[in-house]
């Protein structure tokens, strides 16, 4: 059976986990859909508003209903990942995803490109995303060394966040040069670039446990959410995450319109502000596994939040001028803590799980804490209009800063590091 260490070095050395071949390939698959995505992030509403001439409401219904699947199918997606080898459905997935993005294109070059085809589009490759993303979670611990695991987080989120930077960059031009329909072409092109990585990975995956006897999928979807409610260490991280996301939703759903009418920003400068959360964000991957080995695990994740997560008060005290630095240098440093935190929680859930619940722990994690990105959108738009667009910037970011709270009043307090594997036994079925 081929291990993590079988095609590299473990990742003290040079490059890392980047030395070991599976996780190199992964990693570049990742890479390039991460990238394709990012330009889609901003292909599909152009797509919307440019080519189809759709009013504001819709393209806000594409953005929220490329969300919906994970409240809808979140939960029975974690369960029908633990039945199943995980790299089959990462393939299934991206190729799904091909074929609908590729659509977009054929059918405006047809013209027959219409609304409902971009909802249809969106709604599927969320689902995709879904499975996908439970899925992946759930196969990077056949591919890494527990050891490495921590690092291989970083290389990922660290690359996510340079596509999302670049992404959004590239998108402009694309749209600009050959129309903003090629964008997503070119996203279908990145889908099926994972699917051949994929493909070459050498690492063989265990098979899933079989369910027991008579075991139906609701109770094993029970099980997975069972023990992330009881789990002492997951439950403070799902409620920090879905406050977190509530408050950076409410801001950055309305941070673009602030900066326009209230601090009168022109684009471009608007494009170098938004952009600097994204940069924060690859810092924070560079960071999270030096802070971790140096101060631990769970003490620097917690201190990090602790520390960042107040800067975000800087943003609603954006002004013309110098003033504009204040933004840049709030949103660079919330990002950096956010992705340094994902880091962090995410090695810790692919180590600290049992196998065999890991993708409904990831499904319920991602479930719970996306559900609440639409309602952190509506809830900055309707303060946005009610109080004034920089009185809702306050509320927003004065519920980011004292978030780290959360973290500080669980049981990681009084840790150095997270625990490697689960460490106490609790009924999980009824």
């Amino acid at each position: 059976m081929t291990t993590a260490h079988d095609t590299g070095t473990i990742g003290g050395r040079a490059f890392g986990v980047l030395r070991q071949r599976d996780f190199r390939l992964l990693w570049i698959g990742e890479t390039a859909s991460g990238l394709g995505t990012s330009i889609t992030t901003v292909a599909l509403p152009l797509i919307a508003v440019v080519v189809l001439r759709a009013d504001a409401f819709a393209v806000g219904l594409l953005a929220a209903v490329v969300w919906l699947p994970w409240p809808v199918i979140g939960l029975p997606a974690g369960a029908w990942v633990d039945r199943l080898r995980r790299r089959p459905v990462l393939i299934v997935c991206n190729l799904v995803s091909a074929v609908m993005y590729a659509s977009v294109p054929v059918a405006a070059w047809l013209g027959a490109l219409t609304l409902a085809h971009l909802l249809v589009v969106a709604v599927v490759c969320g689902a995709a995303t879904v499975f996908f993303s439970t899925a992946y979670h759930a196969y990077v611990p056949a591919v890494l060394d527990g050891r490495d695991l921590l690092e291989g987080n970083a290389k990922l989120q660290g690359s996510e966040a340079a596509t999302q930077v670049l992404g959004r960059g590239v998108a402009g031009v694309i749209a600009d040069a050959f129309g903003a329909v090629f964008g997503l072409l070119v996203d279908a092109m990145t889908f099926v670039v994972s699917t051949v990585c994929l493909l070459m990975l050498r690492v063989r995956e265990p098979a899933p446990e079989p369910p027991a006897d008579r075991t139906t999928l609701r109770r094993q979807i029970g099980e997975g959410l069972r023990f992330v409610v009881h789990d002492r260490y997951l439950r403070p991280m799902v409620v920090y995450g879905a406050v977190v996301n509530l408050a950076l939703m409410g801001y950055q759903g309305i941070q673009i319109v602030f900066l326009v009418r209230t601090v009168g920003a022109g684009p471009a400068v608007v494009g170098g502000l938004i952009m600097a959360g994204g940069l924060g964000g690859v810092l924070g991957s560079l960071l999270a596994t030096s802070l971790g080995r140096r101060f631990g695990t769970a003490r620097g994740m917690l201190v990090l939040q602790l520390v960042t997560g107040p800067f975000a008060l800087l943003l609603p005290l954006t002004t013309p001028g110098a003033g504009l630095l204040l933004f840049a240098a709030g949103s660079f440093t919330v990002g950096a803590g956010i992705v340094a935190c994902n880091i962090v929680v995410g090695g810790f859930r692919q180590s600290y799980c049992p196998p065999r619940l890991l993708g409904r722990v990831v499904a319920t994690t991602m479930m719970l804490n996306h559900s609440t990105i639409p309602l952190g959108s509506l809830l900055g738009g309707f303060l946005g209009d009610h109080l004034g667009l920089r009185p809702a910037m306050w509320v927003m970011t004065g519920l980011v800063a004292p978030c780290g709270l959360i973290l500080a009043l669980s049981p990681m307090r009084s840790r150095r590091d997270l625990p490697g594997k689960y460490e106490r036994s609790v009924r999980l079925t009824p």
